[in-house]
Parts: C-alpha cells; structure tokens; sequence
C-alpha cells in the first residue's frame, strides 16, 4: 500500500563521505567497509550505527569509495574511521577526504584525486 510520500522536512538528511586508505597492501573496498562499520559499532554502539543509517554506495576507486550517513553522524563516522590502525593484518591509515550532501560532487572527490 502506498501513501503520500514524506514532506522534505521530515525526510533524514543524508551526506556522502569520501573516505581515503594508505596502505603498503592494496585493501579491498569491502574490507575497508567493514572495518570502518565495526570501528564506528564500537566507537559509539550499534544503536548509534543504527540511527547513523550508514551505508555503503558501491562507488570506489583504488584506494577511495563513498558512505552514505545521516549529516548528524558525519563527524563521528570521520573519529570512528581515525581509531582504524590494521586491517587484515595490515597497517593502514583511512582519513575522510572529502565530505558533500550531493552524491555527483562526491564521485568527482573520488575520481579527481587518484
């Protein structure tokens, strides 16, 4: 059954985060994923991954790819992903290079910077 679609003030305000891996080994973009949701899951708890509404966009590049979050958790996504020191056994430093509410500029963080 469908209803009215929701007025733009009650709709969650979302942003696109650029994340960016250093990394002697290539880490693959589902690794880093699920790196950065189990840091932000014990950073802040997985009620707050949950209103956090973190998603993962399918968009990367070598060592950049884009979330999606709700803008109120943006800032904490960015600490969650500075507490990331290994994955897979790996030293690795992942920092947000690039933060837009629109997905288009954010493609062109990700692609313009490689």
């Amino acid at each position: 059954m469908k209803g009215k679609p929701l007025l733009p003030t009650l709709r969650t305000k979302k942003r696109y985060v650029v994340y960016e891996t250093i990394s002697e080994q290539p880490i693959s973009h589902k690794d880093a994923v699920r790196a950065i949701e189990g840091s932000f899951k014990e950073c802040f708890g997985s009620f707050a991954l949950g209103m956090a509404g973190l998603m993962d966009t399918r968009i990367y590049s070598k060592n950049r790819g884009i979330l999606k979050i709700n803008n109120k958790y943006a800032k904490h996504l960015s600490v969650s992903m500075s507490m990331i020191t290994e994955i897979n056994k790996n030293p690795v430093i992942i920092h947000t290079a690039g933060v837009s509410g629109i997905l288009k500029k954010a493609k062109t963080e990700v692609k313009l910077k490689n």
